[in-house]
């Protein structure tokens, strides 16, 4: 762990917390995992702030899950084929909203809100 520096401010020892840039956005599940760690898991959301390993771990979060939805639904698709797109445009979509629902329980469960 990085030797802390602070800064004197009367009585009282500022610590100098810089947040580092930031060159990538969170997507979806990153927000998600960094909105859940706020509201939920307090001391591990304020760990990671104060270690600059908040952002990070929800961009890894956020990798990991898009990585796991492609997989899931290319899977799904496979046991599940969906209606022809040209015919039945409504069924393709209705199904395919399913199946995405379906593989984001999943990815909620294991990695947003675990």
């Amino acid at each position: 762990m990085a030797e802390m520096t602070y800064t004197q401010s009367g009585d009282y020892l500022i610590p100098d917390i810089a947040i580092p840039e930031q060159m990538e956005t969170l997507g979806k599940y990153g927000m998600m995992r960094k909105n859940y760690l706020n509201r939920h898991r307090r001391i591990i959301y304020s760990t990671y702030a104060l270690q600059g390993t908040l952002f990070p771990h929800c961009l890894e979060i956020e990798r990991t899950a898009n990585e796991r939805l492609e997989r899931m639904m290319a899977e799904l698709t496979a046991l599940n084929p969906a209606p022809d797109k040209a015919t039945d445009p409504i069924g393709w979509t209705a199904h395919m909203n399913s199946l995405k629902a379906q593989a984001e329980e999943t990815i909620y469960e294991e990695l947003i809100y675990n």
